[in-house]
């Protein structure tokens, strides 16, 4: 059993809001595991790297992202399987080096999150993990009744027009090995065929998904911006609230006493309008810019209440790039959250994936995927946004 000692660091081990001097772990080589934990003097170890001081803490988890999507051309229709994993496994690079070590995707075509996930867990294909979603459920003509294969069938949703649909195409997807269930229990930004407000699927499908995923060990997310289907998700129970754009005080209360995530991906409202002009279909654009202000100050009153945060930023859309994680813990600060708050966020998406005992803090006993740093996290989450930070995988430098 080989090992590697890391010394001479700054430690931000993402449990305590504090930087912590003069630490140094040992990584079991075989494992990717922490094996020994300690500050001031290191161990006498042949295999040793020296971070000469630096600032570490624990890579990031994001919650929410679309691996199959290039944020750049937008192209949805149309698309093979070739090129949606094509598209993924550039993704997946690009968010290893950004310093995403692990991802919930919530939504992909063709279920390529799964099958990629699969060759993970043989051990065939390495870097940024993947806890996958497959394809998400959708009402006919609703958010994520799009992208046709080229033999013009519907490749990214699962149509679910009925309780009777939704409990057939979770059982689906928990056949194919989805760890996640993704609804759309209203309209969104880049469907061209409904609001931002449209209530989708019932409260009545919603339960039903909930059902057979609990049953099955597997959580639920909800794309859920309008006021109305967001209640709907949360009384059937969902796991956590994607983008929660008009989210009301009783259901913010409501999350905080089921204990529901919510995952504000601000950063995949804030892209469009600054970077989408003239680049984008106008019902984007107008989507939203009509409800930008309103969605960071309904976030803003979630950061106020405690509600729990999770990391996530819908990677994929329009000009939101993979390259960009870190942005989003910024943004959290822009609408009220604290620096503890907004790098809580990551640990949050750890706990809601289910994944916390192994990942997520850098503690004796879970994965040593970390990050090094030039600059303080604790005191300026900008430092995140480092562009050639070191990155570590199991103990490996990947970056």
């Amino acid at each position: 059993m080989t090992q590697t000692l890391y010394k001479n660091f700054k430690l931000f081990d993402g449990n305590e809001f504090k930087i912590q001097e003069d630490a140094w772990f040992v990584v079991d080589n075989e494992s990717g595991k922490i094996a020994k934990l300690g500050f001031k003097e290191s161990p006498d170890m042949e295999n040793a790297v020296d971070l000469k001081n630096k600032y570490v803490m624990p890579g990031l988890v994001n919650a929410h992202t679309h691996i199959m999507m290039n944020p750049q051309t937008n192209k949805l229709n149309y698309l093979s399987e070739a090129e949606v994993t094509f598209t993924a496994l550039k993704n997946l690079k690009e968010l290893l080096k950004s310093g995403v070590t692990y991802v919930r995707d919530c939504g992909c075509a063709f279920d390529v999150d799964i099958k990629l996930s699969r060759l993970q867990n043989e051990g065939q294909l390495d870097g940024t993990e993947i806890m996958p979603s497959g394809r998400p459920m959708s009402m006919t003509g609703g958010h994520g009744d799009f992208t046709e294969g080229l033999d013009g069938e519907t490749t990214w949703g699962n149509l679910v027009d009925s309780q009777d649909e939704m409990r057939k195409a979770v059982r689906r997807e928990f056949k194919l090995g989805a760890k996640n269930i993704k609804v759309m229990a209203t309209g969104g930004v880049m469907s061209a065929t409904d609001q931002i407000d449209d209530t989708e699927l019932t409260e009545e499908e919603i339960a039903t998904a909930v059902e057979e995923a609990h049953s099955k060990h597997m959580t639920v997310a909800a794309h859920a911006e309008g006021a109305n289907g967001i209640h709907n998700a949360v009384v059937a129970g969902v796991d956590s609230i994607e983008h929660a754009s008009y989210i009301t005080d009783e259901d913010i209360e409501q999350v905080l006493k089921k204990g529901i995530y919510v995952s504000p991906t601000l950063i995949a409202a804030y892209t469009i309008p600054e970077y989408g002009e003239g680049k984008l279909p106008q019902y984007m654009l107008d989507k939203a810019n009509a409800f930008i202000k309103d969605f960071y100050e309904r976030i803003g009153a979630c950061v106020k209440a405690g509600v729990k945060l999770t990391l996530g930023t819908d990677a994929g859309t329009p000009f939101n790039g993979f390259k960009d994680t870190a942005k989003e813990l910024e943004l959290l600060t822009t609408v009220g959250a604290t620096n503890e708050q907004a790098l809580s966020a990551s640990v949050n998406s750890a706990k809601l994936m289910g994944i916390d005992d192994e990942y997520g803090t850098l503690e004796v006993g879970k994965v040593a995927d970390f990050l090094v740093l030039d600059n303080d996290p604790v005191a300026d989450v900008k430092a995140v946004q480092q562009v050639d930070k070191e990155v570590y995988k199991k103990g490996v430098r990947a970056f």
